[in-house]
């Protein structure tokens, strides 16, 4: 290991936050994936007889009371009062006290790819059907993207770096990156990071639909996301959000926090190629794969899991694959391979951090969790992608990945915590 590398701000994680389809809080989101439990069923809060995907990971038990003031949830969109409601979980998970923190030494980093898209959908709808009376007063300081950092920075008093990251679904992860990065470079000791994502509406749904990316409406239910299986045929939508509480070693043990792991490596790159598809070589998709390995000063065959993207869409799939086997050679076929997506929906720019939350938990609980729904394999798709049943393994190294629509890849290695 490099000098600097041995020198450098050590980044552990020391507080989980998370809002989901199959659970509210860390330990209701860990028995879900443990039990192999689906969070996605039928829309129900709009009509869906006539769209092609009538089914999401919609949450189903949230109340925004819970966490903040009736005057504040009628003033703020679903996206910004799912990632407050996680950023306030992770907080008190990490046991940590904001006021204690020098000023202007914590922050947040949150990801999101349509953020408060639904929310205008909704009041534009308001506008043409009843007038300019019914728009909410507020709309223009809650329709911005950055309104979920907003909410987080001032209800939990941050007064450091707080920043929106948007490259559509790779956000979170590469939000998780940036805050590592903020706190190895000394500017921040703790940072909030991770992702927010509501896009359950019926503009999204249609738009997506119309792209034959969404499970088709005469599926079955949560059973027919299936990644990585020959008969994949799309996804489903998810709403939530993740937050991580990042933290220097030294200032986490300074105050007896729990640790759960380490961060240790982040790369991201972008192809340049299409808005939608891989590049037929994906150099640069793996080249960020190949920079967060780098980053942890790590050799490919210390990685024994992967937190796969998945979206179902048969190409996207075989491409990732091809990604995995670029990078890794025939270590790839030693590797665990799974994604968290079949469990809550595709959460978007949300995906990576709810997949980080779900290693994070799977390290310490020395069980990987399974790719749901998994019933052919295919000749392109011919990894270990722990097919229905999850099974006990300790591992010291997981790898995250996300991709993004319009070529945007990231990628974060978190390791077991070890003094």
């Amino acid at each position: 290991m490099s000098e600097s590398r041995t020198n450098r701000r050590r980044v552990v994680i020391t507080g989980l936050g998370v809002v989901s389809a199959i659970g509210i809080g860390k330990q209701a989101f860990w028995e879900s994936l443990a039990l192999g439990k689906s969070g996605i069923r039928k829309i129900s809060t709009f009509d869906v007889s006539t769209y092609r995907c009538q089914v999401a990971g919609q949450i189903t038990n949230f109340d925004p009371l819970d966490f903040m003031s009736a005057q504040l949830a009628r003033r703020i969109d679903r996206f910004a009062q799912l990632g407050l409601a996680a950023a306030s979980l992770a907080v008190a998970d990490s046991e940590i006290k904001i006021s204690q923190i020098e000023p202007g030494r914590a922050g947040a980093i949150v990801g999101t790819s349509l953020g408060t898209l639904s929310y205008a959908e909704e009041q534009f709808g308001l506008y043409h059907e009843k007038g300019l009376s019914r728009i909410n007063p507020f709309f223009a300081t809650s329709v911005i993207p950055s309104t979920c950092v907003t909410q987080i920075m001032t209800n939990l008093e941050l007064k450091g770096p707080c920043l929106t990251v948007t490259t559509a679904c790779a956000s979170s992860t590469v939000a998780i990156g940036m805050a590592c990065r903020s706190i190895r470079d000394a500017e921040t000791d703790v940072m909030l990071a991770g992702g927010s994502e509501a896009p359950i509406s019926p503009y999204v749904l249609a738009t997506l639909g119309s792209l034959e990316l969404l499970i088709p409406e005469d599926t079955e239910l949560a059973n027919r996301y299936r990644p990585f299986s020959r008969d994949a045929c799309g996804f489903a939508l998810g709403e939530g959000s993740g937050v991580l509480v990042l933290e220097e070693l030294s200032h986490a043990i300074a105050r007896d926090a729990p640790i759960y792991a380490e961060v240790v490596g982040f790369g991201w790159s972008s192809d340049a190629h299409h808005v939608m598809s891989f590049a037929p070589v994906p150099e640069q998709a793996a080249r960020a794969i190949k920079l967060a390995l780098e980053d942890a000063d790590l050799e490919p065959e210390k990685i024994e899991y992967v937190n796969a993207h998945g979206t179902a869409v048969l190409d996207l799939d075989r491409s990732e694959t091809e990604i995995l086997k670029k990078v890794f050679g025939e270590h790839a076929y030693r590797i665990p391979v799974s994604t968290t997506k079949p469990f809550t929906g595709h959460t978007l720019g949300a995906s990576g951090a709810l997949g980080a939350t779900a290693c994070t938990l799977m390290l310490g609980h020395e069980y990987l969790h399974p790719t749901l729904n998994y019933t052919a394999s295919d000749p392109l798709c011919d990894l270990d992608y722990i097919p229905n049943e999850g099974y006990r393994r300790k591992v010291d190294y997981m790898l995250v990945v996300s991709f993004g629509f319009g070529g945007y890849n990231a990628a974060c290695i978190l390791k077991r915590y070890l003094m």
